[in-house]
C-alpha cells in the first residue's frame, strides 16, 4: 500500500499536470481544444515524463507484491516503500531505482497516449454531440471510455514492464535481455493472445480508476479557475 501511494503520489500528479499544462498552452485562442494526434502527443510526453518520476516507487511496488510468491529464503522483506528505496540503493546501487525505467516510460506513453487523449477526445464527442453537459455523467461516460481504450492498449507494455522489473538472474544471465525479448518469449511460449490474459479484471481496476482520476481532476480544475483565475 504505501509503495503505491507513493507511485500514485509521484506519477500520477506529474502526468496530470504536465499534460493540463500543454492542454492549456496548445488549444485555441478561442478555448477550442488541439486536435487528436496533438492530444496524444501531448498524453505521451506527459507519461514519460511522469513514468520517469515514477520508477523508483514503482519498483519497490512490484517487488513488495511479488515478495510473497517467493521461497522464503529469497523473500526480501522490505517493511515499507522507504526501507525498500534506501535498501535497494544501499544494495544494489542508485541506479537500481531506475532499473526497467525504459519499458516503464514506454508503458506510459502508451497508456497517457490512450488514456488522456481518448479522455478527451470522448469528451469532446459527447459534448458536441448535444446530449450532454460539462458535468459529472459527462466525465463518467468518457472515462468509461477512456478506460476501455487504455486497457486494450496497455496490457501488453505492462506485461513487458512487470517482467523486466521482477525478473532474476539465472546462472548469472538475466531472465529477459529487452522488452521485445519478453514480448517474443510470451507469444511463444503462452500464446498471442496471452498478452491481453487477464482483460476483464484489469479493466474492472482501470475503469474505476480512470473514472476517479478524471472526475476528481475536473472538479479540481473547476475549483483553482473558480477560487484562484477568477480572482
Amino acid at each position: 500500500l504505501s509503495a503505491g501511494l507513493l507511485r500514485q503520489a509521484t506519477y500520477t500528479t506529474t502526468r496530470l499536470g504536465i499534460y493540463s499544462v500543454l492542454l492549456e498552452r496548445f488549444g485555441g485562442a478561442d478555448g477550442t481544444p488541439p486536435p487528436f494526434l496533438a492530444k496524444a502527443a501531448m498524453g505521451m510526453t506527459a507519461g514519460a515524463a511522469g513514468a520517469f518520476v515514477g520508477t523508483p516507487a514503482e519498483v519497490a511496488l512490484i517487488r513488495m507484491t511479488a515478495d510473497g510468491r517467493l521461497p522464503p529464503g529469497e523473500r526480501r522483506g522490505y517493511r515499507n516503500v522507504f526501507d525498500a528505496l534506501v535498501r535497494m540503493a544501499r544494495e544494489e546501487g542508485v541506479f537500481t531505482l531506475w532499473r526497467g525505467c525504459i519499458p516503464t516510460m514506454a508503458r506510459a506513453v502508451v497508456v497517457n497516449a490512450a488514456q488522456l487523449a481518448s479522455y478527451s477526445q470522448s469528451k469532446q464527442f459527447l459534448l458536441d454531440s448535444g446530449h450532454f453537459r460539462d458535468d459529472i455523467l459527462c466525465h463518467f461516460c468518457a472515462s468509461m471510455i477512456s478506460g476501455l481504450v487504455t486497457t486494450a492498449a496497455s496490457m501488453p507494455v505492462d506485461i513487458v514492464k512487470t517482467r523486466i522489473q521482477n525478473m532474476r538472474t539465472i546462472d548469472g544471465k538475466p531472465e529477459y535481455r529487452n522488452g521485445l525479448d519478453v514480448l517474443v518469449k510470451v507469444v511463444r511460449y503462452e500464446g498471442f493472445f496471452s498478452l491481453w490474459k487477464g482483460f476483464t479484471p484489469y479493466y474492472a481496476r482501470l475503469g474505476p480508476h480512470t473514472v476517479l482520476t478524471f472526475i476528481f481532476l475536473e472538479q479540481m480544475n473547476k475549483w483553482y479557475q473558480r477560487l484562484f483565475l477568477s480572482a
